[in-house]
């Protein structure tokens, strides 16, 4: 059973706050959890259970934690078709999507132990007669604010190594995705983490607030919106002592040029334009065609394609390649977006609309913005893709630059030398080639530039704000060195 409260220092407590309830978007009016939120009263309990926990947890070995990371690990593994359904049932999400969420719960935490002995273990050398030794400590007490896209996944990325690193969280899920937030907090509590090293809060934006501006909170890991993300800056602005790493959303460019197999192209924009129903922040949202001989008829192929993809219930037999958006109230304004561009002079050449009376369920749209003057840098953070039609590679580059983002890009083309130049041009933090650009490795950095993120990037590289280097240099015993400085009169 998945419970309803607060974890606060081990246990599990009624909030105090008013009511919190998430739905169903594939059973409209269905309820999947339902609970309270935590008063300010309770977060601030929490912090203070998780600076109570800190101190002896920080002290543990890193193999201990380690095992602590793989009992969770295994109690997960268990349970995978468990915590998939449930990610399923609270946000839409394709079975088979997922699935492999619950899958990448499991596999974070070996891929992060591996990270933090490469990235973040103590150096010793001989140094000047003394032992030169760099350590690494953690921050103390950390936040942590998880999305609704991938609410295992995400958080967990964020939890895994703060924990390993000594940390102690306070964990607060999505508004959105609450099930899926007590889900992961009582598998960690299922493997006897100690009391108080991870707690969780549950609640909308005033329980986050309460929690960023708590004054034992030495820092905060957030995935999420930029409007979210820059919001969060803004209250620490004046605050240098505390970690803040932001992991935002994008608007991200796909160019095609000089392609050698169009059906492959076709697959791999759909892979990343409608992938978990266009809600994954590395999803392309700005195709751009570069008007070559081997582009020719690649926009009616991607169409013809694109018309075939199954949408439905992630219930549905066969399994559809996607689900619905988070909600009606992101399915309304996914549909606001595309009709403001059909208004501007945007050309539909995929209708983007509500499918079996439910707002949530959309089926992928595709606009030919080509003929639009000014375009909103803006994220849709749903099944929407713009298309732009270029004549060169140049023009390519420049209008894959053109915006304040910069998390994913993708090109997808023959030729190498038009990637090399496009790695060294195009400001993203993730860039591929022939790939979908919602391709990412845990072995990898995940973050971007620019309104996407804060120089603080995930993935393998999670390890790097989760702790800070102390520098030593230790000799066993006083001694006055054979040459003093001048003007000494010793």
């Amino acid at each position: 059973m998945i419970p309803n409260d607060n974890l606060i220092g081990g246990d599990w407590v009624a909030g105090t706050g008013e009511n919190l309830v998430s739905f169903d978007p594939s059973r409209p009016g269905q309820v999947v959890w339902q609970g309270r939120q935590a008063s300010a009263e309770q977060v601030d309990q929490s912090v203070w259970a998780a600076r109570r926990a800190q101190k002896s947890w920080g002290r543990l070995s890193l193999e201990t934690r380690a095992d602590y990371c793989r009992a969770f690990a295994e109690h997960v593994r268990a349970r995978q078709d468990e915590l998939a359904e449930l990610i399923s049932q609270e946000t839409g999400k394709a079975r088979w999507d997922a699935r492999g969420e619950a899958a990448t719960v499991v596999a974070k935490i070996e891929i992060s132990i591996e990270a933090i002995r490469a990235r973040r273990w103590t150096q010793n050398m001989d140094l000047s007669g003394a032992l030169a030794v760099t350590r690494f400590q953690p921050h103390g007490v950390l936040g942590v604010l998880g999305p609704f896209n991938f609410p295992a996944h995400l958080p967990n990325g964020h939890i895994v190594p703060a924990l390993l690193a000594g940390n102690t969280i306070v964990f607060k899920p999505s508004e959105q995705a609450p099930a899926v937030g007590a889900w992961m907090a009582a598998a960690w509590q299922a493997v006897q983490l100690p009391a108080g090293v991870l707690n969780l809060v549950h609640g909308q934006r005033d329980v986050g607030q309460a929690l960023v501006r708590h004054g034992q909170l030495d820092g905060l890991l957030f995935t999420g919106s930029s409007g979210g993300g820059r919001a969060l800056h803004r209250t620490w602005a004046d605050d240098p002592s505390k970690i803040l790493a932001l992991e935002m959303g994008g608007n991200n460019p796909l160019v095609v040029c000089e392609i050698d197999d169009q059906e492959a192209a076709a697959y791999h924009t759909i892979m990343s334009a409608f992938v978990s129903a266009g809600q994954r922040c590395t999803c392309a949202r700005r195709l751009i065609i570069v008007d070559d001989p081997t582009t020719t008829g690649f926009l009616e192929k991607l169409v013809g394609r694109i018309e075939r993809i199954s949408i439905g219930y992630y219930f549905d037999e066969p399994e559809p390649f996607a689900g619905t958006v988070i909600n009606d109230r992101a399915g309304a304004a996914i549909l606001k977006s595309y009709h403001d561009l059909l208004a501007r002079g945007g050309q539909a050449l995929c209708h983007l609309q509500s499918l079996r009376d439910n707002p949530a369920l959309l089926s992928p749209g595709l606009v030919d913005v080509s003929e639009i003057a000014s375009l909103d840098d803006d994220e849709v953070f749903g099944p929407l893709l713009c298309v732009t039609r270029v004549p060169s590679f140049d023009d390519a580059l420049r209008v894959a630059n053109q915006t304040r983002y910069g998390l994913s890009a993708g090109l997808l083309s023959a030729s190498r030398t038009l990637f090399d130049e496009f790695v060294a041009e195009v400001r993203a933090g993730i860039v591929n080639w022939n790939r979908q650009t919602t391709g990412a490795s845990g072995r990898l950095p995940f973050g971007g530039c620019g309104l996407s993120g804060n120089h603080r990037p995930a993935g393998y590289y999670s390890a790097d704000y989760c702790s800070y280097p102390v520098a030593s240099l230790e000799v066993g015993a006083l001694a006055i060195p054979n040459k003093m400085e001048p003007g000494l009169n010793w």
